[in-house]
């Protein structure tokens, strides 16, 4: 039997306009869009933005604007209004991304999006821009032929986890408010696998400082009684893994069960780049690790480097912490168990000053409601098979936010970041055919979704 003639009419349309979504991809990815002004000009994101909102404008959106949220940063935010007595949609993205960390490990431009092998690399090609993508290609497929109301709210700041966006939405929740609401800043379980993330982790960062001298001292005239700040630093962190890996901060359940789809350890391997003969860290299975149980990330350490180093032993050293909290854990309990088991582990009496730089809750969404039954059909007809489910080590403090603000709207998160596209991570790419793929699917949505209401 045929494809529905609907179907194959946003099909071809998408196909078409894969060459227009290259060159829009091409232009985001050369806007160096790091929203910290320490590392790149705060001018990068403004140019993000400005063209966000054009290119949303110019595909039908209205009362196109750049709002400035309470950490500086501006969210762009543009709507079609609603039918009488249809319902709204609203479209999640960001334009902000991580910085591309180690420049010469990147096989391509970082900021020039590159086609190599079939994948489309560069900083952000699929964390968000990639997104970005997606939504601007299912409207243009559609044209003026939307039954429902569309808002786009594209974000400033999701990397760095500041809460600009959070606080703007809970002090401007009329702007936002929609029935369904999808959050393009996930992905699939594979590439061609259609995948709803029904789960994400939590999070807890903060920056830890050890001190215990006035000064560097020589090494052969003082080493050995006088208390080495980064070997206290280095015994802290020791103590926020055991031997096999799992995280053990005092407090906090390491022990939890994932129960749904598995990861095999094998596309896990593979995905993650792990060396052969490397053993994975933690006792319980990839899934459990992943979207289960607590992980904590030593993001960056402050030290003197290798080359350039001189023999004195240091008298401060600094640590940025990054934990991850599965959904049923409270992050300012998770806050507080982490300090309390630094304070507890710092050895030799050393001052130990603790920042907090963020938190967010985890989240879990719901799975039934018209919304997600006609997502789900849509995610069938475009990739030729049904969706599956997945939780999401990644956290997006957003979501709860939405969800407390908007309590009857249906939240649904997908993109286009599959584990290929090694997101945060130097070679960050981004498979056209999901850009394609999840295009359409969310054109046949937006489509459709009214008809089922």
């Amino acid at each position: 039997m045929g494809e529905d003639p609907r179907t194959a009419e946003l099909r071809a349309a998408v196909a078409a306009l894969m060459p227009q979504a290259k060159t829009d991809l091409a232009q985001l990815v050369s806007f160096k869009s790091v929203a910290d002004p320490r590392q790149f000009p705060a001018s990068e994101c403004d140019l993000a933005a400005q063209w966000v909102a054009d290119a949303f404008a110019a595909v039908g959106l209205t009362d196109v604007g750049l709002h400035e949220t309470p950490d500086g940063s501006k969210a762009v935010i543009a709507t079609r209004p609603a039918p009488a007595g249809a319902p709204t949609v609203l479209l999640y993205c960001h334009y902000d991304v991580q910085p591309p960390l180690d420049g010469a490990a990147w096989r391509t431009p970082v900021w020039e999006l590159t086609e190599r092998d079939g994948r489309w690399y560069g900083r952000g090609s699929a964390d968000c821009k990639g997104n970005i993508v997606m939504h601007l290609t299912a409207l243009r497929a559609l044209g003026a032929d939307l039954p429902l109301g569309v808002t786009l709210v594209a974000e400033g700041s999701e990397e760095q986890g500041t809460g600009g966006l959070e606080r703007f939405v809970e002090a401007n929740p009329e702007l936002l408010r929609a029935d369904a609401i999808v959050i393009g800043d996930c992905g699939n379980f594979a590439a061609g696998v259609p995948t709803l993330t029904e789960t994400l982790r939590g999070s807890v960062n903060v920056v830890v400082t050890i001190q215990t001298l006035s000064g560097p001292l020589h090494s052969g005239m003082f080493g050995g009684p006088a208390p080495d700040a980064l070997a206290a630093l280095i015994h802290v962190l020791a103590t926020l893994r055991d031997e096999h890996g799992n995280t053990t901060v005092a407090g906090l359940p390491n022990d939890q069960r994932w129960s749904g789809v598995q990861y095999p350890e094998e596309q896990f391997r593979r995905d993650a780049g792990v060396l052969r003969g490397v053993e994975f860290t933690g006792d319980g299975t990839v899934a459990d690790m992943l979207w289960a149980r607590p992980a904590l990330t030593v993001l960056g350490i402050d030290a003197p480097p290798v080359v350039g180093s001189a023999g004195a032993i240091q008298p401060a050293a600094r640590a940025r912490l990054n934990l991850r909290i599965p959904p049923g854990t409270d992050p300012d309990q998770a806050h507080k168990a982490l300090v309390a088991h630094l304070q507890a582990n710092t050895p030799w009496n050393a001052e130990l000053t603790i920042e907090p730089e963020g938190k967010g809750a985890p989240f879990r969404s719901g799975s039934g409601g018209p919304a997600r039954e006609a997502m789900e059909a849509a995610l069938a007809a475009a990739y030729g098979r049904a969706a599956t489910t997945q939780g999401q080590g990644g956290s997006i403090p957003l979501c709860n936010v939405f969800a407390d603000t908007y309590p009857e709207a249906e939240i649904m998160l997908l993109g286009v970041e599959e584990p290929a596209c090694l997101i945060h991570a130097p070679n960050e790419s981004v498979d056209p055919a999901e850009i394609e793929r999840m295009a359409l699917a969310e054109a046949l949505f937006l489509a459709t979704y009214a008809d089922g209401l």
